[in-house]
């Protein structure tokens, strides 16, 4: 089985538990997330299987789309409402003040967005994550790190509770609690992320994903595999066919010569290999040959 299920991640789950409860149900060790989601954040989790695995770092590339609530006038340590409460501010919950706010962070107004990962990360530095520096009452500077808001637009107010709810779409690595901490900052009142929905990465939907229940249920009647979407599908690259005595060089993992079947056509960086019609791998071009990157092809 080798391919990629699109999982709805519940409240309370970690992503490293959506893997091993995966793990068990499909009964191999070959599974792995695609990125991390906080334990209180829901939404869509791409799992890999089998050999997908080796093409994890692919698809967490890939840009993310969220709904997350924004509640003003509070500070947590962790730049989320599960945190330590740090400082509570006055609100003057003005919504035009709200929209413009959040606008501002629109990479038309912005560009690059530099932001400060928040300390409860997992990101390394000088060898160790910033959560269990944070978890010894530690804090270092932390590089602020390039990211993009392609969009990004109030959704709805809750002014009885100084909250409002906005919709991102950005790029790889963007903490939306940073971005919500931000957003406080330039309000004057401060702010913390409530409820944080992950609705969108690439291609995956939350419309199209299925709950650990829903994967369990197909597993146990054989429909599991039914679920999975084989990794060339969903990685838009071209795809080129060899055969005979180029098939049994890519088999062994040399390169190939660029100019093979489609691949002399089409000027790309990537390609998907064939080999009578068994999917080999993924390729990169440099100059005129073909060389493996992932090899996907089981011996």
């Amino acid at each position: 089985m080798t391919g990629v299920i699109n999982v709805i991640k519940q409240k309370g789950y970690t992503s490293h538990d959506v893997v091993a409860i995966l793990r068990r149900i499909f009964g191999t060790k070959k599974v792995g997330h695609t990125g991390t989601l906080d334990p209180d954040a829901t939404g869509v989790l791409p799992i890999c299987i089998g050999r997908a695995t080796k093409l994890a770092e692919y698809f967490a590339a890939a840009d993310k789309t969220y709904i997350a609530e924004i509640i003003l006038g509070v500070e947590t340590n962790t730049g989320d409402i599960s945190g330590e409460i740090t400082k509570e501010s006055p609100v003057s919950f003005d919504t035009d003040a709200i929209i413009n706010a959040v606008k501002s962070f629109h990479v038309e107004k912005r560009g690059e967005y530099l932001q400060v990962p928040p300390m409860y990360s997992a990101i390394k530095i000088g060898g160790k994550k910033l959560y269990e520096l944070a978890r010894k009452g530690e804090t270092i500077e932390r590089p602020a790190r390039p990211v993009v808001i392609y969009d990004i637009n109030v959704l709805e107010f809750f002014p009885e509770r100084n909250a409002f709810t906005i919709e991102v779409k950005c790029s790889k690595g963007t903490y939306i609690r940073s971005l919500a901490v931000d957003i406080g900052a330039m309000l004057g009142c401060g702010a913390t992320m409530g409820e944080l929905e992950r609705t969108q990465s690439e291609l995956f939907s939350i419309a199209t994903a299925y709950t650990l229940d829903e994967i369990k249920a197909a597993a146990e009647t054989g429909e599991h595999t039914s679920l999975t979407l084989p990794p060339d599908k969903i990685l838009p690259y071209p795809h080129v066919e060899i055969s005979g005595e180029v098939l049994a060089k890519a088999l062994n993992g040399n390169p190939i010569v660029h100019g093979t079947g489609r691949a002399e056509a089409v000027q790309h960086e990537k390609f998907w290999v064939y080999g009578n019609g068994q999917l080999v791998g993924l390729y990169s071009k440099k100059g005129n040959k073909l060389y493996v990157e992932v090899m996907m092809h089981e011996k």
